[in-house]
């Protein structure tokens, strides 16, 4: 997932989104928000597909790194359709509880699906806006993040919400990308979407800033957390033909600038991918993350 880190009177563009301040009727955080909700929905018809398997992994070796404890309290913000959720639930045992929130519902639908599917009870599924979460201080043992903090605006304030939420002796695990995020498929998305649509080609990634360890560890000191860690990942998702990349591009956020483009148009792109990635030989995307941690102090 991914947002454009600025609305202002100019266009910016993002891993599949374009945000525009033409709008009088929504907020600068709204704007955000449905942005996020529409996309997403929309590629939760392809977000479970093989060709992302990434989700799940990289959702459940987050939460494998937090070894959680039988009946902790974990909070999942951006679970998505259960990557780290349904892993959670699965460590916290039935003693425990998860509680995951998405703006989504498409996904959460598919994420419920899967709990009941798996047999548990222990975790429940709620839409909402990761900046307008009503828990209390100190609420849960763990609070998990993946791929989701870059799409609010300010994420220091974020990353102190999230930290105001965990106990003391919790922690707070935040996962992003590393460099150089689904290359080459990314760019040879962007470079077929600019010879139809330029306005569309993405010229900011909000997730760069954020693409090295030492930088994520400095957004957590920004948030006031001065004892984090970020430990890089190196990672690739296997294409089994370059068919599978466009698999990808639907069930990611590329997903919001394809449904912008008409049919022909979006024809001739993933054609032109799909040539590409042929004509290139490429048998895998990259898919670096970094993981971030931190436990709270206790009192």
């Amino acid at each position: 997932m991914g947002v454009s880190a600025a609305l202002d009177n100019r266009s910016s563009n993002s891993a599949g989104w374009r945000w525009n301040n033409g709008s009088e009727t929504m907020t600068y955080q709204s704007a955000h928000l449905a942005k996020a909700a529409a996309t997403y929905n929309a590629a939760a018809d392809h977000f479970d597909h093989a060709p992302l398997s990434f989700w799940d992994r990289y959702g459940r070796r987050t939460v494998e790194r937090l070894n959680l404890a039988p009946g902790a309290a974990v909070l999942d913000v951006g679970c998505g359709s259960g990557a780290s959720a349904l892993p959670a639930a699965e460590q916290v045992g039935p003693t425990g509880s998860v509680t995951g929130v998405d703006v989504a519902g498409g996904l959460l639908a598919a994420a419920r699906t899967k709990a009941a599917n798996r047999g548990l009870s222990n975790v429940e599924f709620r839409e909402a806006d990761m900046g307008d979460l009503d828990y209390p201080d100190a609420q849960f043992d763990a609070v998990v993040c993946v791929f989701a903090i870059f799409f609010v605006p300010d994420m220091e304030r974020q990353i102190a919400e999230l930290w105001r939420m965990v106990r003391p002796g919790g922690q707070l695990a935040v996962t992003t990308w590393g460099p150089r995020m689904l290359e080459p498929g990314s760019e040879a998305f962007w470079s077929a979407v600019a010879t139809e649509r330029p306005d569309l080609r993405a010229t900011f990634n909000p997730w760069d800033r954020i693409s090295e360890p030492a930088q994520v560890k400095q957004l957590f000191e920004d948030a006031g957390i001065t004892q984090a860690s970020a430990v890089p990942e190196t990672g690739c998702q296997k294409l089994a033909m370059p068919e599978d990349w466009w698999t990808i591009v639907l069930g990611a956020g590329f997903r919001w600038t394809v449904d912008q483009l008409n049919r022909d148009a979006a024809e001739r792109v993933r054609a032109a991918n799909i040539a590409r990635l042929r004509r290139d030989g490429v048998s895998a995307v990259e898919t670096n993350v970094i993981y971030a941690a931190a436990t709270k102090p206790k009192d």
